[in-house]
């Protein structure tokens, strides 16, 4: 069995955007319920959360930006753009959410820890250098990436996004750093608007940015045989030396905002081709963090399924499932990613 940690904190809870808004408390009362059953309680290390400092969060987000947030602490409400709000509690959530999962990232280079996931909120691909956006306040997972690099001399992070919605703001934060490799798959077209295949990085960076967009209605198959076919040898021609995962958990089949079919058992197998791969690249070191995913039932089930595969409680089928896929569709998918990055990626 792993060593795997888990960051939970009843702050988080004290975020709220309004009685009727998609990313509620609920989503970690599910999950934090699911914790406390029989099956799982006591398999999982504790990971106290820290606040993040304010070098970590400069080194994504300008000072203008961290003053604004700042100042909503103790405010009811501030509106910062259409579907993101703050209340009193939110600065102190948002900072704990990238600090907490810092903290996940330092137990797990150390080597105390196997891998860990950040069961936080609120989540972050979407926030830019300078704003808020899509629920976001702070990018987490951009500010863990730049604190393995500053504070445990890591030197190449692959970030794997599998968020219904693509991670706009991660992708900015490193488009021009061939250090970090950022790998999305998502829903498209659909909010933000952004993630086609042409977007791959700018000058250095060109080559890092890797966006696998997808149509509505992919499942299991589909998402696993990206990942085992696209992914894959990317990853092994970058050789990382650690993997963070923006789990979005809102491609579930069920989920309210979404228009995908990936069950439980998917997200296990997307959790066991990430583990595969950090076993074979980076002795393993791979910390996860929670973006999306609005039905709670479904998001607490989901994520039971991907902490049992990290915990090596499990060990689900990946080329079995990836098999499923429709070969053309997927012939159509590689020849797309090709087009942009085989100049680089010569595996492909």
């Amino acid at each position: 069995m792993n060593r795997t940690g888990i960051v939970t904190d009843k702050r988080y809870m004290s975020h709220t955007m309004g009685e009727y808004h998609p990313e509620s408390p609920e989503r970690l009362v599910g999950i934090y319920s699911m914790l406390e059953t029989p099956e799982m309680k006591g398999k999982f290390v504790d990971i106290p959360p820290r606040r993040a400092v304010s070098e970590e969060i400069l080194w994504i987000h300008t000072a203008p930006y961290l003053k604004t947030l700042a100042a909503t602490a103790g405010k009811e409400y501030t509106y910062l753009d259409p579907d993101t709000q703050t209340c009193a509690h939110s600065y102190e959530a948002a900072l704990l959410a990238a600090g907490g999962l810092c903290e996940a990232v330092s137990k797990v280079c150390s080597g105390e820890l196997d891998n860990a996931f950040a069961l936080v909120r609120p989540p972050g691909h979407h926030a830019e250098r300078a704003r808020a956006m899509g629920f976001c306040l702070f990018n987490n997972v951009a500010v863990a990436a730049r604190y393995a690099q500053q504070r445990l001399q890591i030197e190449r992070v692959l970030i794997v996004d599998w968020d219904l919605h693509h991670g706009n703001g991660t992708q900015h934060s490193f488009e021009e750093d061939p250090s970090i490799l950022y790998f999305s798959t998502h829903q498209f077209p659909y909010y933000p608007g952004t993630g086609d295949f042409g977007e791959c990085g700018t000058g250095k960076g060109r080559g890092f940015t890797l966006n696998v967009p997808l149509p509505m209605g992919c499942g299991d198959p589909e998402y696993l045989a990206v990942f085992e076919k696209v992914l894959h040898p990317v990853a092994r021609d970058f050789k990382p030396e650690l993997i963070l995962v923006s789990a979005g958990f809102d491609i579930y089949g069920g989920d309210p905002l979404g228009g995908m079919r990936v069950t439980p058992e998917g997200f296990a197998g997307l959790t066991r081709s990430v583990m595969d791969l950090a076993g074979s690249c980076c002795g393993g070191k791979a910390v996860f963090t929670l973006e999306g995913g609005y039905n709670v039932e479904g998001l607490a089930d989901s994520v039971k399924c991907v902490l049992i595969e990290m915990a090596g409680l499990s060990k689900t089928d990946v080329r079995e499932l990836a098999s499923q896929a429709d070969p053309e569709f997927m012939d159509v998918i590689v020849r797309s990613v090709r087009e942009y990055h085989h100049p680089r990626w010569k595996n492909l």
